[in-house]
């Protein structure tokens, strides 16, 4: 009795400095303040949202025209709702980063009007975005050999699961929604090894291969057709500095990739002013950090092997 009685006091103890160390290190904890968006409500809104954009391959079977327009009206009308609220919260939370909590203006601010607003203005964009999404699909059948059939894509393939996370992000990030985007894009990251930043653009007809270890960085621009395999990185040369040594941001800081080019494993792509000419095809392997004139090839010299007998 005596020992629990000593492990309970060292408990409570310990329970008193991990809470002092909230006071001491206030830069990683959220408290006293609005709540932030729901990670486990953003899932789950991307779960919705996925049904929605591949209606019969999820959740919901035996969907057909008779009853799908009642399935997927109960599904818009929750996440009007779920998106609403967690807008709302995103808003508020980059309002108290940007001007602090206590800023006077805040009062006349209707976070919620502006969280519906945006809400259904996302929302609105569904049909094109499965338009996006077919093409999507169409591309890597096309690009796969090993590829039965469309519905095996949906179903199985890493890359269109990142690409359909990353054209709903990238929505709302073009929508200048907080938070929500990042939250989305991470998780699908952590699903598929995919990496790619929600401010990314990337055209139609778009194929990922294989996937693992792709990243994708936040001012990329990649035009229409582009197929890129695993290990690719489209990345930033290096951050400039201000006098203050603060990096800038807002800057171009990865490159462009042109109509129909072709990046194969482990390719490196660095830098806001290289861009990959249209019909390039970029091997397994290379490292650039200029720019490819339209129509080239380019490969990393081969090395020579060498063959001995084991002793």
């Amino acid at each position: 009795m005596a020992t629990d009685f000593r492990r309970k006091e060292q408990l409570s103890e310990l329970t008193d400095l991990i809470v002092d160390s909230y006071q001491d290190i206030g830069t990683i904890n959220h408290l006293g303040h609005c709540p932030l968006p729901s990670s486990l409500e953003i899932v789950e809104v991307l779960q919705d949202l996925t049904e929605i954009l591949y209606p019969g391959y999820r959740r919901r079977q035996n969907l057909h025209m008779g009853n799908v327009t009642y399935y997927v009206g109960d599904l818009i009308d929750g996440l009007h709702d779920r998106l609403t609220q967690q807008i709302a919260r995103a808003l508020r939370f980059e309002f108290d980063r940007l001007h602090g909590s206590d800023c006077d203006k805040k009062k006349a601010i209707d976070f919620e009007a502006q969280g519906q607003e945006l809400a259904i203005n996302f929302l609105e964009c569904l049909p094109e975005l499965r338009r996006m999404l077919a093409l999507d699909v169409q591309a890597a059948y096309e690009g796969d050999p090993a590829a039965c059939g469309l519905d095996e894509i949906i179903f199985c393939y890493p890359g269109l699961e990142a690409i359909t996370v990353h054209r709903i992000a990238h929505e709302l990030h073009r929508r200048k929604v907080p938070l929500i985007p990042r939250i989305m894009s991470e998780w699908v990251h952590s699903r598929t090894g995919i990496d790619i930043h929600p401010g990314a653009q990337i055209g139609p007809s778009f194929f990922i291969d294989h996937g693992t270890g792709v990243v994708i960085g936040e001012t990329c621009e990649i035009a229409g057709h582009v197929k890129i395999y695993q290990s690719v990185t489209l990345g930033a040369l290096s951050f400039p500095r201000d006098e203050q040594g603060n990096i800038v941001r807002n800057t171009k800081r990865h490159p462009t990739i042109e109509e129909g080019v072709v990046i194969y494993s482990n390719a490196t792509v660095l830098g806001g002013d290289t861009v990959i000419g249209a019909n390039s095809v970029i091997g397994a392997g290379v490292s650039l950090t200029r720019s490819v004139e339209p129509n080239t090839i380019v490969t990393v010299e081969k090395p020579s092997l060498r063959f001995r007998e084991a002793s």
